[in-house]
């Protein structure tokens, strides 16, 4: 598999060697091994998460407070999706910078996103599914929600049409808001 850094510090796209012959194919979508030697520490899943979404669905974007804080390696089992990471850890150089990335079925391509980094998507396809595993598990009260259309971020989701959107999502706090409230991690560099 080979491992290439975003934009965001510590966010990773991970694109695997998919070996093919007459009856399909085969890769290694997660290797812990390679992963740590990538970014420089141990990444230990503690929880598998599935979402299924329409084509044209918003999801995000999303954080886990520290602590616990939360890492992903977010790839795409069915389907495909734009996938778009922001980096919110109040201190860092590359604050509100953000990383697209699409991932899909057939690349087998993942993301591997640190604590304090958000994560949201859209679906381009129906019944596309989506699987992270994640490095803690749910603790509610934690999450940490952005609005996804938050204009001072202007991320390019590339829809042509107004995205299906859950309340949650649509009624998050700005960027603005979530930076007053002190809820954001600190760089840890």
């Amino acid at each position: 598999m080979r491992v290439a850094p975003t934009a965001v510090p510590g966010a990773y796209v991970i694109t695997p060697d998919r070996l093919a012959d007459d009856r399909g194919t085969f890769h290694e979508s997660l290797r812990t091994d390679l992963l740590a030697e990538a970014i420089g520490r141990p990444f230990l899943p503690r929880q598998i998460n599935y979402s299924v979404s329409h084509r044209n669905v918003l999801r995000g974007l999303h954080g886990v407070a520290l602590p616990p804080g939360q890492a992903k390696y977010v790839s795409c089992v069915r389907g495909a999706l734009r996938d778009v990471i922001v980096d919110l850890r109040t201190g860092s150089p590359a604050f509100g910078t953000h990383a697209v990335t699409e991932l899909d079925a057939e690349s087998g391509r993942c993301l591997f996103i640190p604590e304090g980094v958000a994560h949201g998507f859209l679906s381009l396809a129906d019944d596309t599914c989506i699987c992270y595993v994640v490095s803690t598990t749910y603790v509610p009260g934690t999450q940490i929600n952005i609005d996804p259309l938050d204009p001072d971020l202007d991320l390019p989701w590339g829809f042509t049409e107004p995205p299906l959107i859950s309340d949650r999502d649509a009624g998050a706090a700005s960027l603005r808001e979530t930076l007053a409230a002190g809820v954001l991690a600190e760089w840890r560099g």
